[in-house]
């Protein structure tokens, strides 16, 4: 744990500059809290201690402002940066070396059961406030811009941006 706590700590001091040393990082960096937190409450969800694993990961979002629940699964080197509002789902998987942004969900769309949350591949990077929504996956290298709305599949080595919202029932007593 401690190996993979140092690797974390490398690499958000690589990819923020606004990192200044190992210790500013370990000490005010709410992602590093998170994963520190969501390590340990993972290993007892996977023990089936499932309602002290929730308490913890409610601690965690209550001092973070970052909510990772503890079936998630979550690779190597990932960097929630700002962290605010982050919502990851209990199916969720995330890949290697993935970033995102404050206020990004994967979370599911309520109709779904089994597998409910999305799987990033590596090297994915999300901008802020963008919401990936039910079982699909990203593949790897994917980049999506902020405040993006993702239902469906982004093949690797893609960018996707914008939302997918669209009228599905116009209101028959409405005048306009």
């Amino acid at each position: 744990m401690f190996n993979n706590l140092k690797e974390d700590i490398r690499n958000i001091m690589s990819l923020d500059p606004a990192a200044r040393s190992f210790l500013e990082v370990l000490l005010l960096y709410p992602s590093v809290h998170a994963i520190i937190f969501h390590s340990v409450a993972h290993k007892l969800y996977k023990k089936k201690f499932f309602f002290v694993a929730r308490f913890l990961s409610q601690t965690s979002r209550f001092f973070t402002g970052i909510e990772i629940h503890p079936g998630a699964q979550i690779g190597r080197r990932f960097f929630i940066d700002h962290g605010m509002g982050v919502v990851i789902g209990e199916t969720a998987e995330i890949g290697d070396d993935v970033i995102i942004y404050h206020g990004v969900t994967l979370g599911g769309t309520g109709k779904d059961s089994g597998k409910r949350h999305p799987t990033l591949g590596n090297k994915v990077l999300v901008g802020a406030g963008a919401k990936i929504l039910g079982p699909i996956t990203l593949g790897d290298n994917v980049k999506v811009g902020a405040n993006t709305v993702v239902l469906k599949n982004v093949p690797s080595n893609s960018t996707i941006v914008g939302t997918s919202g669209r009228i599905i029932l116009k209101n028959p007593l409405s005048k306009n």
